[in-house]
């Protein structure tokens, strides 16, 4: 409430001097019920932090502009928004990996220019801090914006999609729910009329993707959130299994904090390894985390997973 009122006493301050009222810290001050030393504190904050060139005219016991091609932006950001706005222009330019193109290079151009006003240099904004993202797959722009306007609009898209299991590409009519970035991957959730059934698609797997006249409704019981929270990773079914994996005492130095799932059970055990157990519906992703770590995690259950990896690490040693 107090942000609020502050910017309500900038802009009717403005105001008064822009159309030669004359304002002062007096009549701002009984315009908002506040105290005099407050309304000249104001004042100041205009001109040394906002840059409003005024100018007090003694004979009008006022102020005015001596500039009257002035104009406040109608923007301030408190340290805390500022912090935001720092971040979200640097996810802007890190995450975007070309999707959207003209239109993100637009908006940073116009987050950067409020920054400057905020005495924030953008050099050293890029220098602060980044996102860094790996094994990513960039979505081409004009499948990002159909994608995109689909999901707003809530119109049915048409496009092919390749499935890199079995090498085919074919031709699906969705109705997209949510657009989703999946570790630097840009999918759409929605449900295919192919399929008869709510899948994921990779942005970077569709081609000659087009937006349709046809108009469709989100289902009333469809929460995103609570899909892609039900279980571990990106990849749903209907049959859910509780996986359980065990660190060694090394490994659980380093992974003890990670989260791999919201509603993961976690168990230091005496000799230093770590137990770790959460939902799984599809074993695809997590087969790959598993291999990431090597011989410093093993599948406690379930079997068919423990199989999967223990196929998968006599292949690699086939290899070597």
């Amino acid at each position: 409430m107090g942000t609020k009122n502050i910017y309500e006493r900038f802009v009717w301050f403005d105001n008064q001097v822009r159309v030669r009222k004359y304002p002062n810290a007096t009549s701002l001050a009984e315009r908002f019920e506040i105290s005099t030393k407050t309304a000249k504190r104001d004042i100041d904050f205009m001109r040394d932090r906002l840059l409003c060139p005024l100018d007090y005219d003694s004979s009008q016991k006022g102020y005015y502009y001596d500039d009257e091609t002035f104009s406040l932006d109608m923007v301030y950001l408190f340290s805390e928004e500022l912090s935001a706005l720092l971040i979200a222009r640097k996810m802007l330019r890190d995450i975007s990996g070309g999707s959207i193109g003209d239109e993100i290079s637009s908006i940073v151009d116009k987050i950067t220019n409020i920054l400057k006003k905020h005495s924030v240099v953008a050099d050293q904004i890029d220098d602060a801090f980044s996102f860094q993202l790996i094994e990513y797959s960039p979505a081409p722009e004009a499948v990002f914006k159909a994608v995109l306007e689909g999901c707003l609009k809530k119109k049915c898209l048409s496009f092919i999609y390749y499935t890199p299991a079995t090498e085919e590409k074919s031709e699906r009519t969705v109705e997209p729910y949510h657009l989703l970035n999946y570790m630097g991957t840009w999918h759409t959730i929605g449900y295919c009329h192919l399929r008869k059934e709510i899948r994921d698609f990779a942005l970077s797997r569709i081609s000659d993707a087009r937006v349709l006249t046809e108009s469709f409704k989100t289902p009333a019981d469809f929460d995103f959130e609570k899909y892609l929270l039900s279980t571990f990773g990106l990849y749903k079914g209907k049959a859910t299994k509780e996986v359980t994996l065990r660190f060694t005492p090394e490994k659980s130095k380093w992974i003890k904090d990670q989260i791999w799932h919201k509603n993961q059970k976690a168990k230091l055990l005496k000799d230093g390894s770590l137990k770790i157990s959460f939902p799984v519906s599809d074993f695809s992703e997590i087969k790959r985390e598993i291999l990431k770590h090597g011989d410093a995690v093993e599948v406690m259950k379930p079997k068919m997973l423990r199989d999967l990896i223990k196929a998968e690490a006599e292949k690699i040693g086939r290899i070597y």
